[in-house]
């Protein structure tokens, strides 16, 4: 699901150091990773999807989707984090 984001990089501040938001969100505690995939589940709960790739392919095919999905996530880096979010354009 988060390859929906994958053009997108965060950084995170502390230290000054830049970190893509997927490596972000591998380093993230085991409580707040299933906080973001309870927010991830209420965008995409009204979907009907048997497997990942299927489900990929929704959203890809959804700017809509993808617009939720994004702000949802820069939302959390920001405010949780304290992270400037910087797009790869």
């Amino acid at each position: 699901m988060w390859g929906a984001v994958g053009g997108m990089l965060g950084a995170w501040m502390t230290s000054g150091q830049f970190k893509p938001i997927p490596q972000i969100l591998m380093e993230l505690p085991p409580a707040e990773q299933q906080k973001l995939v309870n927010e991830a589940t209420n965008i995409l709960r009204h979907l009907e999807w048997t497997d990942a790739v299927q489900l990929t392919l929704l959203v890809m095919g959804s700017e809509a989707l993808q617009q939720k999905l994004l702000a949802m996530l820069v939302g959390y880096v920001s405010k949780e984090l304290n992270a400037e979010v910087c797009y790869d354009d």
